[in-house]
């Protein structure tokens, strides 16, 4: 059998039942090595930072590390490598806490597909999950482990390409990685290897909830001022974008909006037309977005 690959994630000030949910989640897709390192930023309240610690050590041990300071951009590229380095040589499964990949077969097969195919990563698409309504102030689940993966997956219920389409991110991550293959700047593409796996990996993202607003009117405050450092414009302009479309929309995101194409999704199974939209995802990226960057 295939070994699996080690996790690597740099933890923000999730909640706790959202840490677990993810736990849960990557657990039952094999992962049983968790290489978890913390950043907090000085406005994340010390009580908030102790009851994530207290909850990294009962569901997979005690982190990495714990990092406190501004979000500079290049933050985060740093404590992934380093996080990257401390997972040892072999594949790594690289994600956000606010991402959650469904494969389509075990993770040992897509690894040994790859291998076969002398590529050392694997590519996935971001698949943004939004709440029936386009709320961004539901409740958070009060329970943790299935339950809360449980409540995560149906109340984030519509699944959409809103990083791409609305905010004119890049969609693409890498979700899987060997040792060897250094990453670029938010793990989206890597300069040594191309991916051969076709269609991309969902990854569904349930960044679009509460707190949301603040965290990104604070990151478009900080990098405009120059406090927090950027590499450069593009992670504030997509907050821009998305604070302006909410802005009119009451509050809330535009379900009806045509870009976004909203439909029912899961993580129990990827959708027939994924394969169809997720190429078609790249394509565009790469036709618009790509060349700006």
């Amino acid at each position: 059998m295939h070994q699996t690959p080690s996790l690597v994630c740099i933890v923000g000030p999730v909640k706790v039942s959202h840490l677990s949910a993810f736990v849960q989640h990557y657990r039952h897709l094999g992962i049983e090595r968790f290489h978890l390192g913390f950043h907090f930023t000085d406005y994340v309240p010390a009580p908030v930072r102790e009851s994530l610690k207290r909850a990294c050590m009962e569901l997979v041990g005690s982190p990495e590390f714990v990092h406190v300071g501004p979000w500079h951009e290049q933050t985060y590229n740093i404590l992934r490598d380093r996080l990257r380095e401390l997972a040892g040589e072999g594949w790594h499964l690289v994600t956000d806490s606010d991402e959650f990949h469904a494969y389509p077969s075990p993770i040992g097969e897509v690894i040994k597909a790859a291998e076969c195919a002398e590529s050392g990563v694997v590519q996935g698409v971001m698949l943004d999950r939004i709440s029936p309504a386009g709320s961004l102030d539901v409740n958070e689940s009060t329970s943790g482990g299935v339950e809360a993966l449980a409540y995560l997956d149906k109340t984030y219920s519509l699944g959409c390409f809103l990083t791409h389409r609305l905010l004119h991110g890049d969609p693409r991550k890498i979700v899987l990685a060997h040792s060897s293959v250094p990453l670029t700047a938010g793990s989206h593409h890597s300069h040594k290897g191309a991916p051969a796996n076709d269609p991309p990996i969902p990854v569904h993202h349930f960044k679009w909830r509460r707190g949301i607003v603040e965290d990104l009117n604070r990151r478009h405050k900080h990098f405009g001022e120059g406090t927090w450092e950027e590499m450069s414009p593009a992670v504030r302009n997509e907050a821009r974008r998305f604070l302006s479309h909410i802005r009119v929309n009451d509050g809330n995101i535009n379900i009806s909006d045509p870009r976004l194409n909203c439909r029912p999704v899961t993580l129990r199974e990827v959708p027939p037309w994924w394969a169809e939209e997720s190429r078609k995802v790249i394509a565009e990226f790469h036709a618009k977005f790509a060349p700006r960057r």
